[in-house]
């Protein structure tokens, strides 16, 4: 069995922005926000300014912070190991995250999850996914 922790205080430091300064503001006040497209209506990650569907102007929306695995993998030779996986939200976008707080032998492709901050080094609040179901709320 392979044990994955959330390991706060073990993540790189995002780089700090001012187009990312409300996701930060957010995320330290436990919200997940995405941008979504006021022209097409489609939402995206990673947060951008244009729309990389259409270029139009997007808007920050608060998201669930659900989503299922699209595809997972263990980083076993780290010690201790990592999970890296696409995790596609609710909402629609797919995002390269990680998987914690979890045995990683139970992960599966299509196995509903939920948001979860880790802290970087400097304290930024990171996403991250749990397995879904009883457990501490995201």
């Amino acid at each position: 069995m392979t044990r994955i922790t959330l390991r706060d205080g073990d993540w790189p430091d995002p780089p700090a922005s001012p187009e990312s300064a409300a996701f930060v503001e957010a995320a330290r006040e436990g919200r997940f926000l995405l941008r979504r497209c006021t022209a097409c209506g489609k939402a995206h990650w990673y947060p951008r300014a244009l729309c990389p569907f259409c270029l139009g102007e997007t808007a920050w929306e608060e998201a669930s912070g659900e989503g299922t695995i699209y595809s997972v993998t263990v980083l076993a030779r780290e010690e201790p190991p990592r999970t890296v996986a696409y995790v596609t939200l609710a909402e629609g976008p797919t995002m390269l995250t990680s998987v914690v707080e979890c045995d990683a032998a139970t992960l599966a492709i299509g196995q509903p999850v939920r948001l979860v901050f880790a802290r970087s080094r400097n304290g930024t609040p990171v996403p991250c996914f749990r397995p879904a179901g009883p457990g501490p709320a995201a």
